[in-house]
This record gives C-alpha cells, sequence and structure tokens, in this order.
C-alpha cells in the first residue's frame, strides 16, 4: 500500500529537490536539453482548402441559402460558386445544365447537332468541384501579377519603363514611347485588332461591339503577330469602333479594353525573362498557391513555346483554385518559408481607386458601385467572358468565384490550343462555354448581385 504524504512532508519535499537535496552529497541534477529546431513553415495557401460552416464565419444560414440560390438560377448557366472567408470554405454550390437551360439552346442553336437538347445536356452533365472551369479574360489578372514578378525579379526595372525594351518592334517609332503601365491599364492608344469570322484575318475592328469586348481575335491561328504590329489610334478622328453609333472620335490617353494589350504583355514576359509565360507561372504562381492550370495557346508551331500563350484569356482550372489566387491578394502576396513575395505590387492592385487598372476591375461595395476616395470598402474583381468572376473583399475577408458551365472542345488535338472552325466544332478546340461562346444568349447572372446576398447573410459580428 502506498504510503500516505500529508501537505507539510509534500513542502519540504518539493524544497528539498529545489535545493538539490534528498539524495545527499552534491550531485548534479540539472539536465541539458536539446536545442530545439524552429517550427517547420506552414505556408497560407491550402493545397486543400479547411471548411467552417455558415454560422461558424459568421454568416446566417438561410440568407446564405438564398444567395446561392440566386447564383445558380436556372437561366443563369453557372457551373460554380465558391465563397471563402477567412481562409476556409464555407459554401460551394457546382450543377451541369438544366433541362430548361439546354432546351432553350437547342431551340436557338446554329450548330446542326445543337438543335437537340440532348446535345447539350451530354456536353454539360454534372458538375463538381474538380471538374474544368475557365478564365476567359480573368487571365488579365493573372497576367499581370505575373508581371509584377518579373519585376520584382528584376527582369523588368518597372512598369513604367519602356515596353519597346522588350517589344523591339516598336523601337524605331513613337510606339518607343509606350510603357508596360499603358498596356497594363489598356491605355497604350494603338488601334484595336479583330479577326475575320469568315477568313480568320486580323485586321482594325470593324464595329463597337467587336472592340469594347477587347477585339475578337480567336479566329487567327496567329495571336500575337498582329497585336504587336499595330499603329496608334490618331486623336480626333472618327472610327467605327469608337461608339456604340459607329461614328465616335479617338481621345488619346483613354480607356480602351483591348485583348492586343495583353496579349504582348505576354510576350514581354518571355522576352524579358526568357521563359514562356506558362512555365513562369507554373513555378512562380501555380506551384507556390497549390494550384493545377492548364493555359491555353495560339495555333502557330513557332512562338513562345509552339504557340504563342493567350494571357488575355483562356486559364482552365478549378473554382477552388480560383478562389486561391484571390486569397493570396487578401494576404498581400505570396508567402513562403523567406517571407512574403511581390507584396508592393498586389497593395497597388488592393488600393486601386480607378474602374480599371493593372487588368483588374475595381468597385465599391454599394450602389452605385462606382470606387471614389469616399468609398470605404473596394472590392477588386476579376471579370471574364460568359461570367468568370473572382472577387476580394477586403473589409470582409470574403473571396467569392462564379464561373459558367464549360468543357475544353479538343477535337483538332489533345493539346489545348485554340483552333476555332465557326460552326464546325468536329474539326475544332475551342473554350467551349455557355452561353455566348457556344452562339446563346447572354446570361443576366450579375456578380454584384450576388455579392451583396452574401454580404448580406453576414450577421454584424461577423
Amino acid at each position: 500500500m502506498r504510503p500516505h504524504l500529508s501537505l507539510s512532508s509534500l513542502l519540504i519535499f518539493a524544497i528539498l529537490t529545489a535545493c538539490g537535496g534528498g539524495g545527499g552529497g552534491s550531485t548534479d541534477t540539472s539536465v541539458t536539453v536539446p536545442p530545439s529546431s524552429p517550427p517547420a513553415f506552414e505556408s497560407p495557401h491550402p493545397d486543400i482548402w479547411e471548411t467552417a460552416s455558415a454560422s461558424e464565419a459568421g454568416f446566417d444560414e438561410d440568407a446564405l441559402d438564398s444567395a446561392f440560390e440566386y447564383a445558380v438560377t436556372d437561366g443563369f448557366y453557372t457551373q460554380a460558386a465558391v465563397l471563402i472567408k477567412d481562409g476556409k470554405l464555407v459554401r460551394e454550390r457546382y450543377r451541369g445544365i438544366t433541362d430548361a437551360e439546354a432546351a432553350g439552346l437547342a431551340a436557338i442553336s446554329s450548330l446542326p447537332e445543337g438543335q437537340n437538347a440532348g446535345y447539350w445536356q451530354n456536353l454539360y452533365s454534372d458538375r463538381d468541384a474538380a471538374s474544368a472551369v475557365t478564365s476567359w479574360s480573368t487571365a488579365k489578372s493573372f497576367t499581370s501579377l505575373l508581371i509584377g514578378m518579373a519585376i520584382e525579379q528584376g527582369a523588368i526595372q518597372s512598369a513604367s519603363q519602356s515596353a519597346s525594351d522588350f517589344i523591339d518592334e516598336w523601337e524605331a517609332d513613337d510606339r518607343a514611347n509606350i510603357t508596360i503601365q499603358q498596356l497594363l491599364d489598356m491605355r497604350s492608344g494603338l488601334i484595336p485588332k479583330c479577326s475575320s469570322f469568315e477568313s480568320a484575318a486580323v485586321g482594325e475592328c470593324r464595329d463597337y461591339p467587336s472592340a469594347s469586348s477587347g477585339g475578337n481575335i480567336v479566329y487567327a491561328a496567329d495571336q500575337l503577330s498582329q497585336c504587336i504590329d499595330r499603329e496608334f489610334a490618331v486623336p480626333g478622328t472618327s472610327y467605327p469602333w469608337v461608339s456604340p453609333q459607329g461614328d465616335g472620335a479617338y481621345e488619346a490617353g483613354q480607356f480602351y479594353y483591348s485583348n492586343c494589350d495583353t496579349q504582348v504583355l505576354g510576350e514581354i514576359i518571355f522576352r524579358a525573362t526568357g521563359q514562356d509565360p506558362g512555365l513562369f507561372a507554373q513555378q512562380n504562381l501555380f506551384e507556390p498557391l497549390n494550384m493545377e492550370a492548364d493555359w491555353w495557346r495560339d495555333d502557330v508551331e513557332t512562338g513562345q513555346a509552339n504557340g504563342n500563350y493567350l494571357t488575355y484569356c483562356c486559364l482552365d482550372s478549378t473554382a477552388q483554385d480560383f478562389a486561391k489566387f484571390g486569397y493570396m491578394l487578401l494576404l498581400g502576396g505570396i508567402e513562403t518559408s523567406e517571407g512574403q513575395s511581390y507584396a508592393s505590387y498586389v497593395s497597388t492592385i488592393l488600393a486601386q481607386q480607378e474602374t480599371y487598372q493593372n487588368q483588374f476591375w475595381a468597385y465599391c461595395d454599394g450602389p452605385p458601385f462606382s470606387v471614389s476616395t469616399d468609398c470605404e470598402n473596394i472590392l477588386i474583381v476579376t471579370v471574364g467572358f460568359d461570367g468568370q468572376y473572382i472577387l476580394v473583399d477586403q473589409k470582409n475577408d470574403i473571396v467569392l468565384v462564379r464561373t459558367g458551365l464549360y468543357v475544353p472542345i479538343l477535337n483538332a488535338s489533345d493539346d489545348r490550343k485554340m483552333r476555332l472552325k465557326p460552326l464546325q466544332l468536329s474539326a475544332s478546340n475551342w473554350v467551349a462555354s455557355l452561353p455566348m461562346a457556344m452562339l446563346g444568349p447572354r446570361s443576366e447572372f450579375g456578380i454584384l448581385e450576388f455579392y451583396l446576398a452574401v454580404a448580406d447573410a453576414l450577421q454584424p459580428d461577423g
């Protein structure tokens, strides 16, 4: 039986032990503690998202359900909607095409095979978190970050550097004065280019709708050369692409949305770093963010890498991985064991006061949504054709992703090289998002409406 120790006995024993007593003599009872190794670095960029319930994240469950019901409304052609709050996955919804959407497309389709609803149901059936989504012009924002990386790594001096230091085709004329920043802000002053539906030839855009969407160059095999081979628009001259009426006068220094400006940025990355944009992105952006992505190229055999990367569009990934890009912005850059990288460039993006700057859009978080110095919370948004969005709410630590229904058409080859033959998808490689890339109607989904519904679901103390 174990002897009972009184409280006084315990105190005496403790004192003797502390003084080295209890064993007699001067025996050294100190213990050598081995030096501890520093804690292993834990990346804040998730491989797999940690999850939190709506209530844990500070949302009203029913109100958040309603917000996501809006996102997947029949007729919006939504494939994925993802909400990240405080670095955790709070809500996600995925769906394939609805019967009504398939029937509607069959009723208006110009594709012979597309006049059957079953065609659409086969292409865009059930979708889940692993299903591919595409970016369209959301890729422009990724290209912007690659420029920022090249600046921090010293391959580019600064955004104010002349683009002709790399695009030497411009160095012998007035285009030598175009800066990289002007390309980033789409204020290069160069004429927009479009490719012909009938011939695929690239020339000056002939109407406002084509130019205002950036200049449709998707029919061309080579989508880079003609973007470099552009001339300045003449201030005060009327061009059919300037205004909806077709007779607007060009104003120098104004913002004109341009796919070609971003395509040239991709070539600057290539010439500055010695790596094609796809490889540069893989090593410096995708791998640190634990993203998997495939970037489309044009259909030439030369160029940057058996084709030129379409840096103005067409980055395929998953909705959860797109959210990792938005979360990186919230974190202020890419964090590694060596510290934070690209913080200066990211901070410039997050602080922008223009609606469009550095290949990102910015909106105030409430009506009328226009950015201004009076706005307390500016939303940073990437925007892509057919409703591809990554929205960053800095105040509430929210990332919101919405993508439309998508399937990569790879009939011409197994490689993501764009080769579009109009109305001949059986011989094409195509970024087949719904609805408009497949000649359907415009979706009425609104990213700011979705955001407001999500924000309204946030509890006052959330």
